[in-house]
């Protein structure tokens, strides 16, 4: 285990851990919001970023500070926490995010780490390539060649008791990030970026970002702490953390404010068309939206409806991040992506993309938890599923055995009576107060549970050929019982008049 990062809890990808930072002398919960400070605009000021909304570690760019005269020497001279007046952890970035926007930066690796180092800096970034999504293959693997390069001059520099970040990119070629992955984990360095992500996250192409970080994750090894670059919409953190992601960097409350734009749980609305805020934040139970609109920024009020807005979606954003911690404490974490996931498509179709991973997110999912609630055909999806499923095999049965969804008969000529209950399929009755068949499920089961629990006898068949078995269902549909080998008899229970 890398011994700057420590694992603590696990749900589905999903982990909270504690990242030391040596050089600031603290150690940063996971997951963690790092707000982005631009050093010539402060929005909101450092220290309130730590005081008032709980921010433990942020980031800057340290391109910016260097090529900016008004500021540079005044940070080498007082060094980089006492310019901002921030007392957490210091993440800066390198000027990879410019070399994308225009194509060139006047600076090396050697250079910005060096540079990073007389700041201050408590986590640095070497010059990477961010190589954007769609791109032909050789420009991609071009560019993640000149990455490596750039790994390497990050492994050799001087860095003083910095953590230094290993991008992994790759653009949208999964075999690519997970190369990338596997290259960066065999370095030194400390934290793990999935890089280049802004053009999808900013075009809410949420099912290519999980498979680029599923990707990159299977490179990795299994205790690096990975930074999902450019993530910090409140509603999307949920999905991004249960796909393996603990740090996150966000620019959005200040960039959205900047245009008028509130940010929610469930998407982003328009402060211009607001009659009500939702949230109770202190900005938002203070303030109604037209007060907002009113302010002009001419000083007649303490605080300008920017600054304002700016706070509001710090405070949703953190917020968003307790509950994630939280479900994952409880081991809920994918009820709230499964519920996030139902106030935008793009969230639907990244949700489903996570679950395509189901047996990588089985790895790390506890196999006990408080609940499991299904509330969608994703559900059937889950971890807990084809955990269910992979375990039948090693169950005793007797030569002939009914599963049935109704209770048992009270006189048969079976070996045993096992419960069926979707999506879980087949199961002792000694085991129904057992995890996770003890879910909460709905009278009127919907077609994915019953495929699902059709694909747990197939199973058990497939584990005990010898076995008779005969299947008493509550009218299933034909989609289900086509998953019901034909070795296996079946009787619908609503037809004998139950």
């Amino acid at each position: 285990m890398r011994d700057h990062f420590e694992i603590r809890d696990h749900d589905a990808a999903g982990r909270i851990g504690r990242l030391e930072v040596p050089r600031a002398g603290v150690t940063v919960e996971t997951p963690a919001l790092l707000p982005v400070v631009n050093p010539n605009v402060l929005t909101i000021e450092p220290r309130r970023l730590a005081e008032e909304f709980g921010a433990e570690m942020l980031i800057t760019n340290s391109y910016i500070i260097r090529s900016t005269d008004r500021i540079r020497d005044r940070v080498l001279e007082e060094g980089l926490h006492d310019f901002l007046g921030f007392d957490g952890a210091i993440m800066t970035d390198s000027g990879s995010f410019q070399l994308a926007e225009y194509g060139d930066i006047d600076v090396t690796t050697e250079e910005i780490i060096e540079f990073q180092r007389r700041i201050g800096s408590d986590v640095a970034t070497p010059v990477d390539v961010p190589t954007p999504p769609d791109v032909d293959r050789e420009r991609a693997e071009r560019e993640l060649e000149t990455t490596k390069r750039a790994l390497a001059d990050a492994e050799a520099a001087e860095t003083g008791g910095m953590l230094v970040n290993a991008p992994v990119q790759g653009s949208t070629f999964p075999d690519l990030r997970e190369e990338a992955g596997r290259h960066a984990s065999a370095t030194d360095l400390d934290v793990f970026p999935v890089g280049a992500m802004v053009p999808l996250l900013n075009a809410y192409r949420y099912a290519e970002v999980v498979e680029a970080v599923r990707a990159a994750k299977r490179g990795l090894a299994p205790d690096a702490p990975v930074h999902l670059f450019g993530a910090g919409h409140p509603m999307m953190l949920a999905l991004a953390v249960a796909a393996g992601c603990d740090l996150f960097d966000s620019a959005a409350y200040a960039l959205m404010a900047r245009d008028g734009r509130y940010l929610t749980v469930a998407g982003t609305e328009h402060l211009a068309e607001m009659e009500y805020f939702p949230c109770s934040c202190p900005v938002c139970a203070e303030h109604t939206p037209a007060e907002l609109r009113e302010m002009d920024g001419s000083g007649t009020s303490e605080k300008s409806a920017e600054q304002l807005l700016a706070e509001h979606n710090l405070h949703v954003t953190f917020e968003e991040l307790r509950r994630v911690k939280a479900a994952i404490r409880s081991g809920t974490l994918l009820d709230l992506v499964d519920r996030r996931a139902r106030g935008h498509p793009a969230m639907l179709d990244g949700y489903r993309a996570l679950l395509d991973h189901a047996d990588e997110l089985e790895r790390t999912d506890p196999v006990s938890k408080d609940a499991f609630f299904y509330t969608s055909h994703e559900s059937a999806k889950r971890p807990e599923v084809r955990r269910h499923h992979e375990r039948l095999a090693r169950l005793a049965v007797p030569d002939r055995l009914l599963l049935t969804e109704s209770n048992a008969p009270s006189t048969h000529d079976y070996g045993a009576v096992w419960r069926v209950k979707p999506p879980f399929g087949p199961f002792p009755r000694a085991l129904s107060e057992t995890y996770p068949l003890t879910a909460e499920v709905p009278e009127r089961v919907d077609e994915s549970a019953q495929t699902a629990a059709a694909e747990g006898v197939a199973s058990l068949a497939a584990a005990n050929p010898e076995t008779a078995i005969t299947l008493g269902h509550d009218d299933w549909a034909d989609a289900a019982l086509e998953r019901v080998p034909d070795g296996v008899e079946t009787e619908n229970l609503r037809s004998l008049g139950r």
